[in-house]
């Protein structure tokens, strides 16, 4: 049973007493994840909307009430129930949303009493990811890879230990990260506790620094008798597993297998139900009777109680660490092929495309942008330096350009490139807008044309003509030359992030860095030599924030600059003061003490925030900033010499005008008459909760 929230319940209240979508957006943003709080009169207020606007006074208190109340079923995701006779006999059924999917409409635990048997499905992106990898491999390098790989490379491993993990299955996430260099895995089951210990389980159960202490000193654990070392010897001591917890009820408590099986389920219940309680004096009292001292019992059923926050099986955990081994193997040896994977495998994962990107341009891999001759719909692989694959963006991320639209441009293509826009619009079937947003992409950089270019070209296209009706385009008066401005840096990284929410050709903090270091902002390459406990003010793009239910309302915020990523630490009290600005900066400064712990590569480095800028305004203004001229993205052969075809052949540019009108003088550009066109910057930042 889905209940309404905060979010849910004001959209729906604001719905219903006709306030705007834009007033009933903004009171829904002031709220953080899955509150059932309902939204505070002080965050409205701060978002300049006036709680006593009677229709907002009312919007606040019945959303509020709503709150709790039900909202719709939830269905799984995937599943089938076998059953001897026909289902549709037994159980009543219902078609789906999606075509040829049905829904059983007994809650799960109906049909656990009845004895039907119930199997659950988990969808994994990664399993999709790999399967590309792999064929990709294939393809270009001859390997041939599979899931039965031997986990057992030692480099695999050391860049684990680095947390060089970003888009590797399950520890890529803030959590993760920051426990590889302390666990420090080096064999497989290694991997299947680091799956397993970044849990709320583990965590709200305090295993987390037991296991840790233990395993740096794995001579000083002790085992209260030989029964229970043969269940935690694995796990150094600490159950970190639901298997182990119903072995520690059977052979520690004197649990029968059933008992045992009941307790699993209440660790299954997660913290909706709370039926783990009633198993506690049982459990200890079991534990007394066996022999184990009280403190020791209650240390454990503390520890399994934590498993009601959500803890794993061993078995999904061993399931999951080999994932964790392929996905890691693909990238340390092949990250170009790892990065075209994921980028082809989205939605998914816990970093946005420009994320994946730049961690495969930090790994030497030659990214190369969108062209509408060089590039399929996906991500693809071409030739590149010193035996590898260069990465060629696929048309698919480009915004405005549909997945149906890009494979249309790819087949009409064929074995013939376009000659130039106008050939694209007669033989491609796109439409001007498409057209428009593969020029805005900077598209056509291998024809010569800038973005420019092709815009002034589009406009020339008649209205109301089919191109494919458009037998004789010789028969028309070309234009003369014709010179336009030239893109700032700026204006063309901007382009490039609301095109496809990165930029090959430049960072917009390296454009920024000269204002910034006026007023003392460091870049992220100073937080690599700081002492503990220094003093550092930093500036970058808000890439995730992140509030863990097991985190006491403490935000993790991940930043970007030019030179890389700094983690953030919002303390609850921080995060109050600056509410506004954590949730809702693109740009962000913030000033924080330095919190280092490990050593060398092994290092992991928070920022603990004590203040925060929302720099956001800084950011719209990059579109003037130049810092040297650059007409082409990154990994294309463009010619920009003398043997260049815009200077070459003119009729390149596609700029047509009739000749009658001739040539008049055009005033000098000026950048402020199109301010208000420039698209703002697009920070493709995620929020977890």
């Amino acid at each position: 049973m889905i209940s309404f929230r905060s979010r849910s319940a004001i959209r729906e209240v604001g719905k219903v007493l006709g306030l705007s979508p834009d007033t009933v957006g903004v009171m829904a943003d002031t709220v953080w994840g899955m509150g059932s709080s309902g939204v505070k009169i002080e965050h409205v207020r701060e978002v300049g909307l006036d709680p006593a606007d009677p229709r907002i006074m009312l919007a606040l208190e019945l959303s509020s009430d709503l709150c709790g109340f039900p909202r719709h079923l939830s269905q799984h995701v995937g599943g089938f129930v076998l059953t001897q006779d026909r289902l549709d006999e037994l159980v009543p059924i219902q078609n789906a949303a999606m075509e040829e999917r049905t829904v059983v409409e007994w809650d799960k635990d109906d049909l656990d009493v009845l004895g039907i048997y119930k199997v659950d499905v988990l969808a994994l992106g990664m399993l999709t990811a790999l399967r590309k990898s792999f064929a990709l491999v294939e393809k270009h390098y001859g390997e041939k890879l599979t899931l039965a790989m031997r986990p057992d490379d030692k480099n695999v491993y050391e860049m684990l230990c680095r947390a060089d993990s970003v888009g590797v299955f399950q520890v890529e996430s803030r959590a993760q990260m920051s426990m590889l260099p302390r666990l420090k895995p080096r064999e497989y089951y290694d991997l299947v506790v680091e799956v397993a210990i970044v849990r709320p389980g583990p965590i709200q159960g305090g295993m987390v620094h037991p296991y840790l202490k233990n395993r740096a000193n794995r001579d000083a654990v002790v085992y209260p008798k030989p029964e229970m070392k043969a269940v935690l010897e694995r796990t150094l001591g600490v159950p970190l597993f639901q298997e182990q917890a119903m072995q520690i009820a059977i052979v520690g408590a004197g649990f029968s297998p059933e008992e045992a099986d009941r307790l699993r389920r209440a660790m299954a219940t997660f913290r909706h139900n709370g039926t783990i309680y009633r198993f506690k004096q049982p459990f200890i009292r079991g534990m007394e009777e066996n022999g184990y001292e009280k403190d020791f019992a209650e240390r454990c059923f503390k520890q399994i109680e934590g498993f009601g926050e959500y803890g794993f099986p061993e078995s999904h955990a061993a399931s999951f660490a080999i994932l964790v081994y392929a996905s890691s193997y693909v990238k340390h040896y092949y990250p170009e092929v790892f990065a075209a994977a994921l980028l082809n495998s989205q939605p998914m994962g816990f970093y946005a495309p420009a994320q994946l990107v730049r961690d495969a341009r930090e790994h030497d891999v030659d990214v190369r942008p969108p062209d509408i001759n060089a590039s399929d719909r996906d991500c693809t692989l071409e030739p590149g330096k010193n035996n590898r694959c260069a990465l060629r963006l696929g048309l698919c991320q480009v915004t405005g350009l549909s997945r149906e639209a890009a494979n249309q441009l790819v087949a009409r293509r064929g074995a013939m490139p376009y000659r130039d826009p106008a050939d694209l619009w007669r033989r491609s079937g796109l439409t001007k807008r498409q057209i428009v947003a593969l020029a805005r992409a900077d598209a056509f950089a291998s024809m010569g044309l800038t973005r420019r270019d092709v815009l002034w070209a589009v406009r020339g296209f008649p209205e109301g003509q089919l191109p494919l009706l458009d037998t004789q385009p010789e028969a028309r008066d070309l234009e003369p030359p014709v010179t336009l401005p030239r893109l700032t840096l700026g204006e063309q990284v901007v382009d490039d992030y609301s095109s496809f929410s990165l930029s090959l050709r430049s960072h917009p903090m390296e454009l920024l860095r000269a204002t910034f270091a006026q007023h003392g902002v460091s870049s992220t390459e100073a937080l690599k030599t700081a002492k503990n406990g220094a003093l550092l003010t930093l500036a970058g793009l808000v890439l995730v924030r992140q509030r863990p239910g097991t985190a006491s309302g403490v935000v993790f915020v991940t930043l970007e600059d030019e030179f890389g990523v700094a983690n953030l630490v919002v303390w609850p009290k921080v995060f109050e003061a600056y509410r506004r600005i954590v949730m809702g900066a693109r740009l962000m400064g913030v000033r924080g003490r330095v919190q280092c712990e490990g050593e060398k590569e092994y290092k992991v480095i928070h920022l603990v925030a004590d203040e925060v800028w929302d720099l956001s305004a800084d950011l719209d203004s990059i579109s003037e900033l130049d810092l040297f001229h650059l007409t082409h993205g990154r990994g294309d052969a463009v010619r920009t010499d003398s043997d260049d075809r815009r200077v070459k052949t003119p009729e390149a540019n596609a700029t047509r005008h009739r000749s009658s009108r001739g040539v008049t003088a055009k005033p000098g550009y000026d950048r402020s008459r199109i301010a208000l066109d420039r698209p703002k910057i697009r920070i493709a930042s995620r929020d977890f909760h």
